[in-house]
Formats: structure tokens, sequence, C-alpha cells
């Protein structure tokens, strides 16, 4: 009798804890972006990085580490988008978006580190974190070559604008639920590292969000496995697992709600680690992460006025049209599907055995690449 009653009262817990801890992850997240933000300069750190930009190459991997330092691929795109209105090049402004795109999947390659203790729990993380690395390079190795060659992107978004102009002002501030959830505890985190001086605070919210992330992850894996069992673990495995147009759009709807797909793919990656998804399973949950990303900079656009509106929703619609047009066709074909998942599986693999090795991957792509490059760029 005891344990009957039990048993309900410890799965009330239980969720409890994947609700606090889901939480936690949020509130880290938004500490590295915010400390970030806070080291980079925000949106104006992001808009000086782009005056280095001399030719696609270079623009594409300052798109990366704008992206990597602002931890956002919305505000990066967001920026773009007024950076056009305010007369940067179409050809500049097009290579940054893909790499924006590229860049905010270093969140949940972060997050994955989390498991790094586990071999097993790593390799399965990193392998689903991963995974969207290496579609966005596929599809920036693939789009980025017919844009310069034959203004795939640009003409196609520009039709679309031509239709879309006059279209009225949105705005994303009432959708933007997140912002409100999260800041009682970065105020918090902010207090704690008030005293330090310039950058020293940004920094030290930036180690807290690791901090947090790292511990955070480490338990929900644990509580998730306790909790996600019987019926509810049936029930997650439907939403997911009802076929890769499910999956998408599922990815598309959630990141629309919390307006970041690091957020949304972010919170798989516990469960990959734990083992209840694999990394195919959740890959068109991914890809759907990757369109839902592109709202935010699209109702931007819509917002601005006069001679350059046209211009700022072209660039807008060029970060949307990318993303179906990667999904429709790496997704769609069979041969060019399965690539990211061998390729992400395989590093996975490598990176268990070595930690140096995944950690090399990351600075490597995300920060000493870009910022070699804009050095030479100087």
């Amino acid at each position: 009798m005891h344990d009957t009653a039990a048993r309900p009262r410890g799965q009330i817990l239980n969720w409890f804890g994947v609700v606090t801890l889901v939480y936690l992850i949020l509130v880290a997240v938004a500490a590295v972006s915010h400390g970030f933000k806070g080291f980079s300069g925000g949106a104006e750190g992001a808009a000086e990085i782009f005056a280095f930009a001399s030719n696609p190459f270079v623009a594409l991997l300052l798109g990366i580490l704008a992206t990597a330092l602002v931890q956002s691929s919305s505000t990066v795109t967001s920026v773009i988008v007024g950076l056009v209105a305010g007369g940067l090049p179409m050809s500049m402004a097009i290579p940054m978006v893909l790499g924006a795109n590229l860049g905010t999947t270093i969140t949940n390659t972060i997050v994955s580190l989390g498991h790094v203790r586990d071999r097993e729990e790593f390799r399965r993380a990193f392998a689903a974190a991963t995974v969207h690395d290496f579609f966005n390079l596929m599809a920036v190795a693939i789009f980025l070559p017919l844009e310069l060659a034959f203004g795939l992107l640009s003409r196609s978004a520009d039709t679309l604008a031509n239709l879309l102009v006059g279209s009225g002002d949105l705005s994303m501030k009432g959708l933007d639920f997140m912002k409100p959830l999260t800041q009682p505890a970065l105020t918090l985190i902010d207090s704690i590292t008030a005293f330090m001086p310039g950058k020293a605070a940004a920094l030290a919210t930036i180690a807290i969000g690791i901090l947090l992330i790292l511990g955070s992850v480490t338990w929900l894996g644990k509580v998730l496995r306790a909790v996600l069992v019987g019926q509810a673990h049936e029930i997650l495995h439907k939403a997911l697992g009802r076929g890769p147009l499910a999956g998408i759009a599922s990815g598309t709807l959630v990141t629309v709600m919390v307006q970041s797909s690091s957020t949304t793919t972010s919170l798989m990656i516990p469960l990959a680690g734990g083992g209840v998804f694999s990394t195919r399973q959740l890959y068109p949950f991914t890809l759907g992460a990757n369109i839902g990303t592109t709202i935010t900079a699209l109702l931007a656009a819509t917002a601005i006025s006069g001679d350059g509106a046209q211009l700022a929703l072209t660039i807008a619609l060029v970060h949307v049209l990318f993303n179906l047009f990667a999904v429709v066709l790496i997704y769609g074909l069979p041969f060019l599907r399965e690539l990211p998942v061998r390729a992400a599986e395989h590093l996975a693999e490598i990176g268990s055995r070595n930690k140096l090795i995944a950690m090399g991957y990351v600075v490597g792509l995300f920060f000493a690449l870009p910022g070699m490059m804009m050095v030479l760029a100087r």
C-alpha cells in the first residue's frame, strides 16, 4: 500500500526535478548568451565584426564568429537585416546569414560536453549535437557556390519580397515569453558578478552558465531515465517518432515558440545522451529548429519601412529559403540525408575516445578559424 502511494509521489517529485532542471538549462543558455553579449558588445559588437568583411568567404566566417560570440543566430540575422537596410551590400550579407546559421549550432555542442564524464553518454550526446553542424556545413557547401554563381537565394528571395512588401508591421515582443521567464535568474547572476571590473563580470557570467549547463545536464540525464518509463516514454516517442515530417514540424513550432534554435536543440541533447532518442530520431527535429529560428529576422524585416524595406525583407527571406531548400535537398535525397548522421557518429566515436579532439573541433570551427580569418582580413 505504502509502495503504491509512494510511487506517484516519487514520479511527481521526479517531474518537478525535470521542470526545475530544464529551467536551469534555459537560464544557463541565457547566461552564456548574456555573458557573450556583454563580452563581445552584443549587437553593436556583431556589427563591428561585420565591418571586417572583404569577400564572401570572410563574410561567411564572420557570420560564424559573430553568432558563436553572441550565441544567437536570431540576434545576428536581425543585425544583418538592419545593416542591409542601412546599405550593407547583399553580396556580403548573404554569406553572413549562412555563417550565422552555422554558428548557432555551437550551443548544443557545448551542452553535449555536460556528458563528458561518461564515454557512452558523451558519444551519443556529441553525435546528436554535431549532426546539426554537419547538416549546416553541407548546406553552406552546396548553396553558397550556387548563390555566388547564379544568385539562387537572392533572386528567389527578391521575387518573394516583391510579393510581400507592404504586408504591414509585425513585432516579436508579444511572443517573447522566454526572456521574462529567465530574467529573474539572470538579474541574480548579474548581482553576483557586479563587483567585478570591466569584462570580468561578463566572463564570470559565461563561466556560471557553463557550470550550470554541466551540472544541470548531468542531473537531467539521470532524472529523465527515471521518469521516461511506461506511458510517458511512449507519448514522447510518438511525438518525435511519427516520421520526419512530424519531427520537422515539431522542431519548427517549438523553436518559433521559444525563439531560439539553440534552446530547442539543447534540450534534446540530454535525451540523446541518456539513450532515450537516437541521433537519427532527433535529426528531423533539428532541421525543424533550423527553419523555426528564421522567424525573428523575418518579422524584424517586416517592421522596416522606407527605401530599405524590400532589401531588409529580401535578406530575411534568404535565411528562410536557405533552410527550406537545404531540408528539401539534403533530407529529401536519401544519399545526402545519411551523410550528416554518419559524419556526426564518426566524429563522436573519435571524440569519445579522445576528449581533446572534441574540444579542438568546437574551438577550431567556431572560434579559431573565423578569428584567424578576421585578423588576416584587417
